[in-house]
């Protein structure tokens, strides 16, 4: 395979590392330091692909980007940063990058993309987008969603959201609207699960004067209302098998009746649907319609649970308490490194909506600025203290097993793994400082030493 890689990025051990991983595995390869350098060449020279850094002194890899499409429009540009953002990742795809890669990455992952490619020709994405949302992620799981809202940028496709609630489905959303063609039409959001199954045709479709008891004026609907824009259905699976019939039929002809009406009403409307439950069960169970879920699941995306993603949650504390201070007008708060730490090994059943809450409440029940353990609200503390006697049924199921094996001196088997396990975790704490691990499990060094002898433990 011999296919020429050009390689931008002012990091030398970055450079180091593509070069090494794509040369490993066939490819020939160039590095630079500076995108000028590239610019520069690229009047004469044609390469197969182009691996760039997104932030560097001079050019920055947009710069660039534009460059190589203004030049060599052909040639596929893979965008790197360290700024793992929704707006680096739009920005990327939005002029034309062929692919997104946060650092830090895997090298192999780098090449298969680098010899992905080199194996297809690129996509051209140049839609412009002013919008913001407010979508925060470093987390694996969240760079998916973000490559995926960067990729649909240019698209009018009908998208599925999928995630617990809280999961941020509706900010997603908008994303994907802010970040598409309709972004200057309406943006209109529904939750199925708000409106009574009676009323819910006539909140999506309106009615005209007279249709129903009730109905004194005739009233537009959301479709009317989305006309041009995006509509998004929150909690789709809520929806009534009725209305899923109606809503089939408007997403086949763009078509619908107001209700109580006799004439057609035509609309051009992208549908981003949401729900927590899972549609292909629903399906089975005959609830919802099979050729209505297939109309809806033409880009399916899921969202992960706070408690997968728990890295972001710095970054959504301070995010959310620099907004509470502002909507309450009162000081900004922080968490202390304790309270930050804590956070982290929270179950967080609601998500990232119970994180924003609980910034709200931080923000105006703590009484200073730094918020430490004693401030937390109850239920969070609650938590905690379930959650550290969950392993004590573990260790009486395990007791149980083992009696039950016809086993016996339960405390001689029991007691040295429990103490070598402690040991571990205090020691692993303290990066091996045998003194300050020994203050942590509350012995003094000499015992600490002895204990590590007698059960083997090297450190």
């Amino acid at each position: 395979m011999d296919k020429d890689i050009w390689v931008v990025d002012d990091d030398e051990s970055i450079r180091w590392v593509l070069e090494k991983g794509l040369v490993d595995s066939g490819l020939k390869v160039e590095t630079f330091d500076s995108a000028n350098k590239v610019i520069k060449r690229l009047e004469t020279e044609n390469p197969k692909l182009i691996l760039t850094d997104i932030r560097m002194p001079g050019p920055s890899g947009i710069d660039l980007l534009d460059k190589v499409k203004e030049l060599r429009p052909d040639i596929p540009v893979i965008i790197m940063t360290a700024h793992s953002d929704l707006e680096s990742a739009v920005e990327s795809y939005e002029h034309g990058a062929w692919e997104y890669l946060p650092k830090p990455f895997d090298i192999e992952e780098a090449v298969l993309m680098v010899e992905r490619a080199t194996a297809v020709e690129t996509v051209k994405i140049d839609e412009e987008s002013e919008s913001r949302a407010e979508v925060i992620g470093e987390a694996p799981a969240m760079q998916e969603v973000f490559r995926a809202i960067g990729k649909l940028s240019n698209s009018n496709s009908t998208v599925l959201l999928n995630g617990e609630s809280g999961t941020g489905k509706e900010l997603v959303a908008r994303a994907l609207y802010q970040h598409s063609p309709r972004k200057d039409k309406p943006f209109i959001a529904l939750n199925m699960a708000d409106i009574p199954k009676e009323l819910l045709e006539a909140e999506l479709f309106g009615h005209e004067r007279g249709a129903f008891t009730g109905a004194d004026e005739k009233r537009i609907g959301r479709f009317e209302q989305a006309d041009g824009g995006t509509l998004f259905l929150d909690e789709i699976g809520d929806m009534q098998l009725e209305t899923q019939t109606r809503l089939l039929r408007v997403l086949s002809n763009g078509e619908f009746y107001r209700v109580g009406g006799r004439e057609p009403i035509k609309v051009d409307v992208r549908i981003i649907t949401a729900t927590h439950q899972n549609i292909e069960t629903l399906v089975k169970e005959g609830s919802f319609r099979e050729d209505l879920f297939h109309r809806l699941n033409v880009i399916k995306l899921s969202l992960p649970k706070l408690s997968e993603r728990k890295e972001d949650i710095p970054n959504l504390v301070k995010h959310f308490f620099q907004k509470s201070s502002e909507e309450l007008e009162e000081e900004k708060k922080f968490l202390s490194e304790e309270v930050e730490e804590y956070f982290k090994t929270l179950s967080w059943p609601g998500n990232v909506r119970q994180l924003e809450n609980t910034c709200r409440w931080l923000t105006v029940m703590s009484p200073t600025r730094e918020v430490k353990l004693e401030d937390l609200p109850d239920d969070l503390k609650i938590e905690n203290s379930e959650d550290l006697n969950d392993w004590t049924k573990d260790l009486m199921r395990w007791s149980e097993n083992y009696l039950a094996k016809g086993n016996e001196k339960l405390l001689e088997e029991a007691v040295p793994e429990f103490e070598k396990t402690l040991i571990k975790v205090a020691l692993n704490r303290t990066k091996g400082r045998k003194k300050e691990a020994a203050e942590l499990l509350g012995w003094g060094r000499n015992t600490l030493t002895r204990k590590m002898k007698e059960l083997n433990i090297n450190n």
